[in-house]
């Protein structure tokens, strides 16, 4: 049997599992023994949620796994105890929604076209794109040990790197040759270490991502066991969320000046992805884009999530142990992440910093530092692109403009070329042709009230669940 290892990310967990048949996602580094290295074994991205507050930090970790579920382990460096919790996929995909990059695409002309003079106004359109464990070994110290849901967990101390790498071998979690430098490294800097692998019989369908909440205010993210685990290059997705505007500290960063972009209509797309590598490669793909800095409502990552059944996304812990999460019903669990999550509550503004890295091997022999920026403005996610190329023509006008029906019938046509434009029906009375724009306030403003709707039925519900 074939068998490799994986690091999380900032899970920079150990896991040793049979090959697979597809790249592992945001689970952090795959390793495996150089005579069993398989093709497209490699972790090519990662997903981290690192939440800042004076009391205490929590890295939620995505972790998704396609082999023998017997043999997958998991080892996080850690400061002193630790609090481990099961959080949901769909709030990692609830929160990429609410921040993902939106490219919005230059206005094309107002094309001239026949209306009548007392005509309504014809409709409007826009267009925009998005992109984008048993027993203690010598000189090893188990500090406490529990199961969480679908995990069994164990948290360790040890000040011999050598007693630590036996004992990891001994339970079970396959360290690989050349990989003892890097735990070696942690040891000596007083980490300690949480391990974690899935409870007997259960399946990689029941895995979930965790959460792991240190106390005090923590501001390093270590990269250096995801080197073992990644190709040339792996990317890495990491949202702050703090009481404000956060950048590395030890690593450099960049943006995307929006005056720079620009929309090809033909292809129905931009250059920011093409603008975001050439900064990447200008850095040595060792930078990190800030891709948004945004003060938000919790309502906004919580809706999606609260508007379906809290069982689809939390499904009951039925493991009859009294740690972790064990004993919470599905709303219970969920609520458990918002409060972890928005400590401040669904009425409080909170700062989400979305930060992303196309990061080369090398660029990983050293730990993330975050700090705050100096910078504190808002930095939106959306681009309102003022530039392109190979826009459409605007059709002919007939000139003279056909008759218009003064009757009550009147039909007016126009409308942005491409956009959407179209016909309306005129109650008014008719009065000679001519050419005019579309007019979009009354859609815009029917789209304001109904978002204001859904923030109110969101914030009603959350605090109708804390009260119980």
């Amino acid at each position: 049997m074939r068998h490799h290892l994986l690091l999380t990310a900032f899970g920079l967990g150990v896991l040793s599992i049979a090959a697979t048949t597809r790249p592992a996602h945001a689970c952090g580094g795959c390793f495996q023994p150089p005579a069993e290295t398989q093709s497209g074994d490699v972790i090519t991205d990662e997903k981290m949620i690192f939440v800042i507050t004076p009391q205490a930090t929590t890295l939620f970790d995505e972790i998704e796994y396609s082999g023998n579920p017997s043999q997958f382990g998991w080892v996080l460096p850690i400061k002193g105890p630790v609090t481990v919790g099961l959080s949901s996929d769909a709030l990692f995909q609830s929160l990429e929604n609410a921040t993902a990059t939106t490219i919005v695409a230059p206005a094309l002309p107002t094309c001239p076209s026949c209306q009548c003079a007392f005509g309504a106004a014809g409709t409007s359109g826009g267009g925009s794109g998005g992109g984008s464990s048993s027993g203690g070994g010598n000189g090893v110290t188990v500090i406490s040990q529990q199961t969480v849901g679908p995990y069994d967990t164990v948290q360790l101390q040890s000040t011999n790197p050598q007693a630590l790498n036996q004992w990891l071998a001994a339970n079970g979690y396959v360290v690989p040759n050349g990989f003892a430098p890097v735990i070696t490294q942690y040891v000596n800097e007083a980490f300690d270490f949480l391990a974690l692998k899935l409870v007997p019989g259960q399946g990689v369908a029941a895995m979930r991502p965790v959460r792991v909440t240190t106390p005090g205010a923590g501001l390093s993210l270590p990269l250096r066991m995801v080197a073992a685990g990644t190709g040339a290059q792996v990317g890495v997705t990491v949202w702050v969320i703090a009481d404000g505007r956060y950048e590395p500290q030890n690593m450099k960063q960049f943006t995307i000046d929006p005056s720079s972009i620009v929309w090809d209509w033909s292809q129905e797309t931009s250059n920011f992805a093409s603008l975001r590598q050439a900064a990447e490669s200008a850095n040595g793909f060792a930078a990190w884009q800030i891709e948004s800095s945004l003060d938000i409502l919790p309502s906004q990552v919580e809706y999606p999530l609260m508007s379906q059944p809290a069982s689809d996304n939390y499904p009951v812990d039925t493991s009859g142990d009294a740690g972790g999460d064990a004993g919470q019903t599905s709303d219970q669990a969920q609520q458990a992440d918002f409060d972890t999550m928005f400590p401040g509550g669904p009425q409080s503004n909170v700062r989400i910093t979305r930060m992303r890295a196309d990061l080369a091997h090398s660029a990983l022999a050293n730990d993330l530092f975050v700090q705050a920026s100096a910078d504190q403005s808002q930095l939106s996610n959306v681009y309102q692109v003022t530039k392109s190329i190979n826009a459409p023509t605007c059709p002919a006008v007939p000139d003279p403009c056909p008759p218009c029906d003064n009757g009550s019938g009147g039909t007016s046509s126009g409308g942005l070329f491409g956009q959407g434009g179209g016909g309306s029906t005129s109650n008014g009375g008719g009065g000679g042709c001519a050419t005019a724009p579309d007019d979009e306030d009354s859609s815009r403003g029917l789209g304001l009230a109904l978002a204001g709707l859904a923030v109110a039925v969101v914030i009603g519900k959350r605090i109708r669940i804390r009260s119980r």
